[in-house]
């Protein structure tokens, strides 16, 4: 039996949103796992994926020239993954497990559940390629701010009133049914909402593209004059307005939740849940699909009539979109994120530096670990000898098997581990 325990050489993605050279997390972690590695300065870092995503294989560590593909390892052992998992998931990883370093604003978007993911790649095969559901999980590695969720409708009512050119482009009809609905028919409130919304992200371009200069001329102004634009999310506005000019997303600012997470803390992207990140840096875990739904703020396929019909129209504040972590019972260092889906779980492992020998402990599935501080020796009955554990060290770990740390470093370790805990 080949080793069970054993690093990973995972690959990068320079999409143009992408933090550019060393300023990126994902750089940051890719020189300090692999010293041999280079970075170009002015080139975007954006995904570093850690799987068997078959448009992005990891490649096992394990001494053998040239290396194997994580994806084909598994397919020739999937009982490492353990059986309930290799049950489920018929033999394949069912997550992937990323770390993003996001420079400008990623599209507003939402995933489809299962059923509608098999209707959309039925239908268009070209855009939706598989028939998958892709619920994801960020967990803030520096301040990180992102979009998630519909807002609370009072909030959406009072911007309809402060913001003039977006009330043209909903349209006073559907705004008056929406300010009604707050407080006579709050059964009412999502069906005025996906009106106004949908009212919203059909505008015709002509209309839109000038409500949106006026709209941006109106905030400059106002900057210009030291004015409080918070009435009109100005900043925001204008940030997003500088990165994609004349794109109707910019508008999703009044309707959806702005989520600023601090580091280690989480949100969670059900089916059908509007969102886009902002920036900043973060761990994350998805299904494995591509099936993404877009309708702004991208230069990729937009599918609005989609999104408009899927989302998910309950307003919430924005602190309910923070997903908690929960401290292990077992041990005191593992804070656990687990999703109200199958397909995986999150793990955060804080290790004091007073600690200088831990356990990472066994599991029933397969499991991938990420250092992002700290160094350490591993050793483990499985692995075909020690490993060196530093930052961006990523180690694949087999379902029921353990490593040893031997903890080198002042500072203690913070890992992140993906799982998938049936």
């Amino acid at each position: 039996l080949r080793p069970a325990v054993f690093p990973l050489r995972c690959p990068v993605r320079n999409y143009a949103w992408g933090q550019r050279g060393l300023r990126s997390a994902v750089a940051q972690l890719v020189v300090s796992g692999d010293p041999a590695a280079s970075v170009e300065p002015e080139r975007p870092y954006a995904e570093l994926w850690m799987g068997a995503h078959p448009s992005g294989d990891a490649e096992v560590l394990d001494g053998r020239e040239p290396p194997q593909t994580l994806g084909s390892w598994l397919a020739e052992h999937p009982a490492c993954l353990g059986p309930k998992v290799c049950d489920a998931f018929g033999g394949c990883l069912p997550f992937l497990f990323k770390v993003l370093s996001v420079r400008t604003a990623l599209s507003i978007q939402a995933h489809p559940n299962k059923e509608l993911a098999a209707k959309l790649h039925a239908q268009f095969p070209q855009h939706y390629p598989d028939t998958n559901h892709k619920p994801e999980m960020a967990i803030a590695l520096t301040p990180f701010e992102g979009l998630c969720g519909f807002r609370p409708v009072e909030e959406i009512a009072a911007f309809l009133r402060a913001v003039p050119e977006l009330r043209v482009l909903v349209g006073e009809v559907a705004a008056e049914q929406l300010e009604r609905s707050v407080s006579h028919d709050p059964r009412g409130v999502s069906a005025a909402l996906r009106v106004c919304f949908t009212c919203l992200m059909k505008s015709e371009k002509e209309t839109f593209t000038q409500q949106l200069g006026l709209l941006v001329e109106r905030i400059s102004q106002q900057v210009a004059e030291g004015q409080d634009t918070s009435a009109s999310n100005g900043d925001l506005l204008l940030r997003l307005h500088a990165q994609f000019p004349g794109d109707i997303g910019c508008f999703s600012i009044y309707f959806l939740n702005v989520v600023r997470l601090e580091p280690g803390e989480a949100m969670f992207l059900a089916a059908n849940e509007p969102h886009a990140y902002l920036q900043g840096d973060c761990v994350e875990c998805m299904a494995c699909s591509d099936n993404t739904v877009r309708a702004g703020l991208t230069p990729k396929f937009i599918d609005v009539l989609t999104l408009c019909e899927m989302l998910n129209y309950t307003p919430a504040p924005s602190s309910s979109k923070i997903f908690p972590a929960v401290q292990s019972p077992l041990d005191p260092s593992v804070f656990i994120y687990d999703p109200p889906v199958p397909d995986f779980t999150l793990m955060r492992i804080e290790i004091p530096s007073s600690i200088k020998l831990y356990l990472i402990s066994a599991l029933d599935s397969a499991s991938i670990l990420l250092v992002i501080q700290g160094t350490a020796v591993g050793t483990s009955t499985a692995a075909a000898s020690e490993m060196t554990l530093r930052r961006g060290s990523v180690i694949f770990i087999s379902a029921n098997e353990s490593i040893s740390l031997h903890l080198s470093s002042a500072e203690g370790m913070l890992l992140f581990r993906a799982c998938c805990l049936l």
